[in-house]
């Protein structure tokens, strides 16, 4: 219903809606008929983000549906060098996991893709009698604003599966849930190395671009 629009579209700068409800739509574009040729009528799951503001960054905000917000985020991901910052309103368990640190129980696969590109600040709670109807969970604003880190010193698309298969098993140790990462079983002196008797949420982003470097080299030896 135009919550956040109708204090960001008087700013005057460039300024895009993505909405897929119909009934939303309508409603926008008869309260802000200024508005109407700058709503796009879409799933943004399916959007390609190059086509928003012809291949320009833009500032991704919002007071995102919370059973997809990871999925978004996830996009942004794919778009980050599009999105410089990301602003909004999601879950506050998901802003925790976001925000979290290793050691920290909430800290998980988001807390590491996304930390791995962007400087993640939680920035306050809302609490669940500010809206009408009251909702069962509380709410978290938070910024992500991309950080210095172009590409990691490894190959992205193993850290990326590295990172899910550890989490998919996140209360065994590592040597135990990393076997699924390789066609066949590594020497024994490959598990006595670092990491392998902790767990994945003791990993910062530096052990886990470490770890799959020691994996890809084993891979490699694999395939010689």
């Amino acid at each position: 219903m135009g919550v956040m629009t109708q204090y960001i579209y008087p700013k005057g700068r460039p300024f895009k809606v993505v909405e897929i409800d119909r009934e939303s739509v309508a409603y926008l574009n008869e309260v802000y008929p200024k508005l109407r040729d700058n709503i796009i009528s879409a799933d943004f799951l399916r959007l390609d983000l190059n086509d928003v503001f012809d291949g320009k960054q833009f500032v991704l905000t919002g007071n995102y549906p919370y059973d997809i917000s990871s999925q978004i985020f996830f996009k942004m991901l794919d778009n980050k060098e599009l999105i410089p910052c990301c602003t909004g309103m999601i879950q506050r368990e998901v802003a925790q996991r976001i925000a979290a640190q290793p050691g920290n129980k909430t800290y998980g696969i988001l807390s590491v893709m996304i930390q791995a590109y962007y400087d993640v600040e939680y920035l306050f709670t809302v609490d669940e009698n500010v809206f009408n109807p009251p909702p069962k969970v509380k709410s978290a604003v938070i910024r992500m604003t991309r950080n210095k880190t172009e590409h990691l010193d490894c190959d992205e698309k193993l850290f990326k599966t590295l990172v899910k298969t550890l989490f998919g098993q996140r209360r065994k140790m590592i040597r135990g849930s990393i076997k699924q990462l390789f066609t066949q079983q590594p020497p024994a002196e490959f598990f006595e190395q670092k990491f392998m008797t902790k767990r994945p949420e003791q990993l910062s982003i530096a052990d886990f671009v470490e770890l799959t470097n020691l994996v890809d080299a084993e891979i490699n030896l694999e395939n010689v």
